[in-house]
């Protein structure tokens, strides 16, 4: 980290939402250690209080975003806190192994519910704050976002309709100075298939089989995309809006 880099964020509040495990603790403590406040949000409290315990620049709260009254509640208690919001990064959300002849409907309404209209909430109760102080907004998508993926079509929309929300948020908001990007991680070494039913062998048979198919045949660390997140969401950036940062060691080419 350069002196640089820090003053950057130094003074400046984020919103890190799934920040309990993977790339949103990832994302929280890299913001934090280059000098942001850093409100931590997820459902689990153990898991959150071990991502503050990571950084003192790290706040918790933990809520079901999907809850009505959840985007509110975690802008307000950031605002209230700091007195102000420079960035929203979107990160909480779940993948889903459903082949159609699988499907349920309500399995793909709780997807849609916290992989679009969650994040969409979020983004609105912040916009007031972040048009204050010329804010940015983070949308995590995935490399599915724009490329197929056999058994996980619902999964794969959700992320697809991230891409647009934010190329569209970017035009909408561009003469008001707040900027929306997005990273689209490939194939990353979270707990994340753990929570999509995977057993920990299937998970392992999995990264495995991706990690044959990925041109730099690597599987990415959290840390690989927080790095892109900081850098999509540096002020230094301001002429960058409306764009989608593949981060798969150019699995996306194939």
């Amino acid at each position: 980290m350069d002196s640089t880099t820090q003053a950057a964020f130094a003074g400046r509040a984020a919103i890190v939402t799934g920040a309990g495990s993977g790339i949103g603790r990832a994302t929280a403590v890299a913001l934090a250690r280059e000098g942001a406040h850093v409100l931590g949000v997820g459902r689990r409290r153990d898991a959150l209080e071990e991502t503050a315990a990571a950084h003192e620049g790290i706040e918790i709260l933990d809520i079901d975003i999907c809850r009505d009254d959840a985007p509110a509640k975690v802008v307000e208690t950031a605002v209230e806190r700091w007195g102000r919001l420079d960035l929203l990064v979107n990160n909480a959300g779940a993948t889903a192994v459903m082949p159609l002849a699988e499907v349920e409907k309500q399995a793909i309404t709780e997807l849609f519910a916290l992989n679009v209209i969650a994040p969409s909430m979020l983004a609105h109760e912040a916009l007031p704050h972040l048009r204050r102080t010329s804010g940015t907004i983070i949308n995590l998508s995935s490399t599915y976002g724009h490329r197929p993926m056999s058994g996980g079509a619902h999964y794969s929309a959700t992320k697809a309709a991230i891409e647009q929300m934010t190329r569209s948020w970017a035009l909408e908001l561009a003469g008001e100075g707040v900027r929306v990007n997005s990273v689209a991680p490939g194939p990353t070494r979270t707990d994340v298939m753990i929570h999509a039913g995977l057993t920990p062998e299937a998970a392992n048979e999995m990264y495995a089989y991706e990690r044959d198919r990925i041109p730099t045949h690597r599987i990415a660390d959290v840390k690989d995309v927080a790095h892109w997140i900081l850098r999509m969401a540096e002020p230094a950036g301001r002429q960058v809006t409306g764009q989608v940062i593949t981060v798969d060691g150019g699995l996306e080419l194939i």
